[in-house]
This record gives C-alpha cells, sequence and structure tokens, in this order.
C-alpha cells in the first residue's frame, strides 16, 4: 500500500485543482464522498427567527451549514483513507434540499496516490 508523504497527512493533500505542485499522480481511486443529511431543530429555527428579526449574519444557520459541510468533508477523507488514497482532487460540495428543513450536503472528489515529482 501507498504511504501518505513523510511528515504530512492527508488533509494537506486535498485540493480543488487537478494536481498538486510538485507532485504526480501515480494511481486513481476513482470518486470518494462524504454525503451527511441534517434538519434543522424547531429550537434552531426559532433563535434563528430572532437572529432575523435584529438582521445580519444568522449565526445559528451559518454554524449549521459550517458544521454539516465539515462532517460530509471528514467522511470523504475516510472514504478515501479506505481504498488507500493519500490525496483527494477535484474536490466539490453539492446540497440538495430533500424535503423543508432537510438537506442533503455531499462532498466528493477523486481519490489518487501522490508521490514527490522526481527532481
Amino acid at each position: 500500500m501507498y504511504e501518505t508523504p513523510p511528515e504530512q497527512n492527508i488533509h494537506n493533500f486535498v485540493t480543488t485543482g487537478l494536481q498538486l505542485d510538485g507532485y504526480r499522480v501515480v494511481k486513481n481511486f476513482g470518486i470518494v464522498r462524504g454525503i451527511i443529511v441534517r434538519s434543522r431543530s424547531i429550537f434552531g429555527n426559532i433563535g434563528a427567527a430572532f437572529q432575523q428579526l435584529a438582521g445580519g449574519d444568522i449565526t445559528i444557520y451559518t454554524d449549521l451549514c459550517e458544521k454539516t459541510r465539515r462532517d460530509a468533508y471528514e467522511r470523504m477523507i475516510q472514504h478515501a483513507l479506505q481504498v488507500g488514497a493519500n490525496a483527494i482532487i477535484g474536490v466539490r460540495y453539492d446540497a440538495t434540499e430533500i424535503m423543508q428543513g432537510v438537506t442533503e450536503v455531499l462532498c466528493y472528489g477523486t481519490a489518487v496516490v501522490i508521490e514527490p515529482t522526481p527532481e
């Protein structure tokens, strides 16, 4: 099995680009993904309604969205590690409202093995 480059972890080798400077792709495992489905709680909706009255950033929803994206990202990382990848390229996010107040967030990319480019 391939190793993650020394002194690094896979989080340092995740990019929206199709390559990583100084490295070359030596194996492609295909698409990996992290999916999470979240709903807003009644308490969160009430708190957000009060924040909406004041105007500005609705931090309850901002925090929920940030946590949801982070969880989907971490699930994608775990999927990549399970298939033996040490990097992920072409990372994207997608979100779909399944029903009112329930949203699926998908984080996906291409799991690869990279090696330092020979000098």
